[in-house]
């Protein structure tokens, strides 16, 4: 057997369902870590908040029992996981930090079985049935780069996926690839009449962000029905895979659980930037107001 390519790295993302039991879900999380493992996958990213249903559609104060401390119950788990099958593994989780303090955090593991890091959601959406900014805090370690023996990768998750900004401040840091674990679905009221527009139009800004930065991009959604079914939400599914020109290199459908095993070549984020070089092109003597919320300048 030949020496694998160290310019070529696999990821594995994971699009599934969950059910009202966290237990499950983790278990559920596990088989199919290991079973993207099996497909030779080497970093393995797993969709927001998987430990769970989808819990944001109301805002609950007994919801915030299902958070934990990071290191906590989640990470014990999973990080053997990595140990054992030697892969990077992004976990997103409602992470507890203190009393009345919580973030949507996804959390790193490298081979070793260790946190390699964490990244606490920047962007706090506050939508019908979305109603995040009663359980989360907005991130406070900014955007970020994790190196690992396959790759350095940068992690943003859901909501971040429509800032330009998130995704260019963690691609100027170096990262290959960067990951968005998300739910995102259809409200059953709209689907009908918005539904393609709404992921065509998700699956557009992310592809862009790969475009912009010429990297690899990483969205990995889940699948089902949660709620009521007047009152809940069906998520789209739609993982993916992009490279550095916008190109989709894989896709999963809207409605099952999906494993995608994609190969991504560093030689295409060479490629794709010296004949697209807008990093050389930027004018940073130019963007100042970017840091202002509303431009008043003439």
């Amino acid at each position: 057997m030949s020496a694998p390519d160290p310019g070529k790295f696999r990821v594995g993302l994971v699009q599934m369902t969950c059910s009202p039991d966290p237990a499950e879900n983790l278990e559920k999380a596990i088989l199919k870590t290991r079973e993207a493992a099996a497909r030779g996958a080497q970093i393995v990213c797993l969709q927001e908040l998987f430990r769970s249903q989808y819990f944001c559609r109301q805002e609950t104060a007994e919801l915030f029992d299902l958070a934990e401390t990071i290191p906590g119950p989640s990470t014990a788990a999973l990080g053997p996981i990595a140990k054992e099958l030697g892969i990077v593994l992004v976990a997103s989780l409602f992470e507890k930090r203190a009393r009345g303090l919580y973030h949507n955090t996804a959390a790193v593991l490298n081979p070793e079985g260790e946190i390699a890091g964490l990244y606490r959601k920047m962007h706090i959406p506050d939508d019908p049935l979305y109603f995040e900014k009663f359980y989360f805090t907005p991130g406070d370690l900014g955007f970020r780069n994790f190196d690992t023996p396959f790759g350095r990768i940068g992690v943003l998750v859901c909501w971040d996926q429509w800032y330009p900004e998130g995704a260019r401040l963690t691609a100027l840091q170096g990262a290959d690839i960067l990951f968005y674990p998300t739910a995102i679905g259809w409200h059953p009221s709209e689907k009908a009449q918005y539904g393609p527009q709404q992921v065509d139009a998700w699956q557009t800004i992310q592809r862009a962000h790969a475009i912009a930065n010429g990297i690899f991009v990483a969205a990995v959604n889940r699948v089902g029905f949660e709620g009521p079914p007047d009152q809940g939400l069906e998520f789209w599914g739609h993982s993916f895979v992009a490279d550095p020109f916008g190109v989709t290199l894989a896709e999963a459908g809207d409605s099952s659980e999906e494993i995608l095993v994609v190969e991504c070549d560093r030689a295409r984020i060479e490629e794709v930037r010296r004949n697209w070089p807008f990093f050389r092109d930027r004018r940073i003597d130019a963007y100042s107001s970017i840091t202002d919320r509303w431009s008043t300048r003439p």
